[in-house]
């Protein structure tokens, strides 16, 4: 995995979340409703949009 360009960690990112996801069968309105119970203001809308870019933030991920 060394030498990897920004954007295939980014991928690799983005199927890493979208695989924990589908394995905890946790959809994104799920998760939104979680991150907002535990005051991260998020939608359906917002987090798809940071998976699909697989350009999140460490503290998005540990939270989700």
């Amino acid at each position: 995995m060394s030498g990897y360009s920004e954007d295939q960690w980014a991928d690799q990112a983005k199927r890493f979340f979208k695989a924990e996801l589908k394995r905890a069968d946790v959809t994104y309105d799920d998760l939104a409703a979680r991150l907002s119970k535990i005051g991260l203001s998020e939608t359906k809308a917002s987090v798809a949009n940071k998976i699909s870019r697989g350009t999140f933030s460490a503290a998005f991920l540990l939270a989700s």
